[in-house]
């Protein structure tokens, strides 16, 4: 395949070949790295959601518990 190319184009070709592979397992390790990163990140964000939807449930239990009070919707004197 290669016998028609000049001695110094085989191992150009070679090394550049190299070098390609080693980006290319560079970057495949990048992206394995980012992706456990976004995965943590959701997790995260799942429970974040989470403790955001019970203190919001939380806050509506107490609001009607304690039936809305009038000066909750007053404006406030600097109106």
């Amino acid at each position: 395949m290669f016998s028609g190319l000049s001695p110094f184009i085989l191992p150009a070709m070679t090394d550049r070949l190299e070098a390609i592979e080693i980006k290319l397992a560079h970057l495949e390790q990048a992206v394995t790295e980012l992706s456990d990163v976004v995965a943590r990140q959701q997790k995260e964000l799942d429970r974040a959601l989470d403790r955001n939807q019970r203190l919001v449930e939380k806050i509506a239990a107490m609001e009607s518990e304690a039936g809305a009070s009038a000066t909750a919707y007053e404006k406030p004197p600097h109106y």
